[in-house]
């Protein structure tokens, strides 16, 4: 019985010794893929309603210009003079904070003046408590909101 198990052991360390190394060739055997993509290839059995709602999704999407988020209402108002109070105002509050949006609106009968593009609440509550001594109504609204920029550094755009 030891004997037996000494020579278990034995194939085992020798089988060890000769572990296959393995070296990725990512040319090797791959399949000419940039004729057709993976879609292509499927068989997808589906009602024709479903591109036509697809096609209409991305449309609208198209038209919207901007993803949903928040901002901050600072001032609204329906008087005869609104256009220029908001006007006063947008151009007040980009005094005080250059790094920051500001957007003048109507929505019938109101002029009103919005600033930032914040995709949470909670980044629009940080504005809303930096500039709460000068514009105490402000308060936080759905809305569509501008694009995030992108930043391209030397080096991403040297690759």
């Amino acid at each position: 019985m030891k004997f037996v198990f000494i020579q278990i052991v034995f194939i085992l360390f020798s089988l060890s010794l000769r572990a296959q190394e393995f070296v990725y060739n990512p040319t090797q055997n791959v399949p000419d893929v940039t004729s057709e993509t993976i879609a292509d290839r499927l068989a997808v059995s589906q009602d024709a309603k479903i591109d036509t709602l697809l096609k209409r999704h991305v449309a609208m999407n198209k038209r919207v210009n901007g993803t949903e988020g928040y901002r901050l209402e600072i001032f609204f108002s329906s008087s005869l003079r609104a256009r220029e109070e908001a006007l006063e105002v947008k151009t007040d509050f980009l005094r005080k904070y250059p790094d920051e949006q500001a957007y003048m609106i109507f929505q019938s009968p109101d002029f009103k003046v919005r600033v930032g593009d914040f995709r949470t609440k909670s980044e629009a509550l940080v504005l809303r408590n930096r500039i709460k001594k000068t514009y105490p109504n402000a308060f936080i609204v759905k809305d569509i909101i501008q694009f995030p920029k992108l930043f391209i550094t030397d080096r991403q755009s040297n690759e």
